[in-house]
């Protein structure tokens, strides 16, 4: 049997001494210099192989990993599994290939959801019509008495969870909380044994290109292994205020929902949650919650049953280069301030609209998921340090922080009403008329061709103010444009609401 020049080592193992020879030889033959050839092998050689596999980590965590069963009162769609269709499909005969294909691909979102494993569901083999069905996906225990963490789109609508163990034994469990924010969820077994359990790598010491074991129980096959890399940090996919993915290229498919990624010591690094696919299979992408934002989530479910955040109450924006530009700040980052929130922390601490957020006690604010991810963090009644950029100055401002409360729904937004006394902008290519309550300047025309149009400026919005300065009338407009061009700014900035909402908008202005 011919001799092996690559195996599969550990975190820092990469080949073994034959290969390193063989990739030495292969460079010279490619005239690569020598100088760079040697600096190769000698790094090659100090990751030297250790372990030639994964299946002392595999044999040591699969007993904590356990299939998590749900059923839920929602009754099926119809009848026949479908929860899309086409008109006539019911007249087709049952064998009909188009029966077939919607039977396949009914649930979920057509295709596969690009960003899901929600719901997972049964083998379409699996599915019949019944008013209680069954959903299936991945957990694993954090502590010998039953804890079980999974997802909380695994136990969505369920009305009864058991878990199935390694060894087959299925056991009963109870819903102790779940976190849609997190997608994160507790379930309790209640039981006479001691459960082999896991822990949450404590150290956050996880690298791109370490290698990382998922175990679940894809497609209701039972525990099943996949290994791989972790491919990306701090992944935002849209789920969520506080998306913070890790994304590794492992096998992750329908049913791996819920499970645990381990490193090579067996820690959980991350709670498999969401997989990238056109096809709703694996294409070595997936997504999986981070252990520091897990571990913190999993022990207020287990304590309270919900997770309570802190909450500032501030709408927030990103800082682009033109609005850095228009404020005078040296760099794009930190969260901008569109407007305080009604009988909110910020509101009542003095923080304004066009401040930006540089920091929260002393931690520097990157973007507004940032600033939000470290305000949730903040225990509500606490104070924080909050400092901003306003007026070309930085200061700090003392807050208490509030408990997160549920997102309210936004008003319809009203369209431009007709007017005879408009005035002209034409520097920036817009229309305008005193607002009906006095209040700024409604944009009656935003001309198509125009930067105010590109960057997303419309009929109906109101202009409150420029460079923080407030505005009634073109006039007022064209002396903040005035001030800003003798500060030597290229751009000027655009405080525009609609009904209940507000955003900053920064235009080039024109510099003689």
């Amino acid at each position: 049997m011919p001799k092996r020049n690559f195996r599969m080592t550990s975190r820092h193992g990469l080949l073994t001494t034959t290969a390193v020879l063989g990739l030495a030889a292969a460079m010279m033959a490619s005239g690569i210099p020598a100088k760079v050839q040697s600096a190769y092998a000698d790094a090659v050689r100090v990751q030297a192989p250790e372990e030639p596999g994964f299946a002392d980590v595999v044999e040591a965590v699969t007993p904590a990993v356990v299939s998590v069963r749900v059923k839920s009162d929602i009754k099926p769609v119809s009848s026949n599994g479908f929860n899309f269709g086409a008109p006539g499909m019911e007249n087709l005969p049952e064998d009909h290939p188009m029966r077939r294909f919607f039977r396949e691909f009914g649930q979920g979102s057509p295709f596969g959801d690009r960003f899901s494993e929600r719901g997972d569901q049964n083998p379409p083999e699996q599915r019949t019509p019944r008013s209680r069905p069954v959903s299936q996906g991945s957990g694993f225990f954090i502590s010998d008495d039953g804890f079980v963490v999974t997802n909380a789109h695994v136990v969505d609508n369920g009305s009864e969870f058991a878990v199935v163990m390694h060894d087959g034994t299925e056991l009963e469990a109870e819903l102790i909380g779940k976190d849609a924010r997190t997608d994160l969820a507790v379930l309790k077994v209640e039981s006479d044994k001691t459960f082999t359990y896991v822990g949450f790598d404590q150290d956050d010491k996880t690298r791109i290109g370490d290698w990382v074991v998922a175990v679940g129980n894809p497609f209701g096959l039972g525990g099943t292994v996949t290994a791989g890399i972790v491919s990306a940090r701090g992944r935002d996919i849209g789920a969520g205020p506080y998306d913070d993915f890790i994304q590794v290229d492992a096998a992750v498919n329908r049913g791996n929902s819920g499970g645990p990624t381990f490193n090579l010591e067996g820690e959980v690094i991350g709670v498999n949650t969401a997989i990238f696919s056109p096809s709703g299979g694996n294409v070595g992408i997936a997504f999986a919650i981070p252990a520091s934002l897990a571990g913190e989530v999993v022990a207020d479910l287990i304590d309270n049953g919900t997770v309570e955040r802190g909450w500032l109450g501030v709408q927030i924006q990103p800082v682009s280069a033109d609005i850095a530009e228009s404020l005078g700040l040296s760099e794009t980052k930190g969260a901008l301030i569109t407007e305080p929130q009604p009988e909110s922390p910020a509101l009542e601490a003095g923080l304004k609209s066009g401040d930006v957020v540089t920091a929260v006690d002393g931690e520097l604010i990157e973007s507004p998921r940032d600033l939000a991810r470290k305000i949730a963090k903040i225990t509500p009644g606490d104070d924080a340090e909050i400092t901003v950029w306003r007026g070309g100055d930085s200061r700090t401002l003392d807050v208490e922080i509030g408990t997160l409360k549920e997102p309210k729904k936004a008003a319809a937004i009203a369209g431009p009403q007709q007017s005879d006394n408009s005035q002209s902008l034409e520097e920036f290519g817009l229309t305008v008329k005193p607002a009906d309550d006095g209040n700024g300047l409604m944009i009656t025309k935003v001309e198509p061709d125009s930067t105010a149009a590109d960057r997303g400026m419309r009929e109906g919005d109101i202009i409150v103010a420029v460079n923080n300065t407030d505005v009634q009338s073109a006039d007022d407009v064209a002396k903040a444009v005035e001030a800003a061009t003798e500060a030597g700014r290229k751009a000027v900035l655009f405080q525009l609401s609609n009904q209940d909402s507000s955003r900053f908008v920064a235009l080039p202005v024109s510099v003689g």
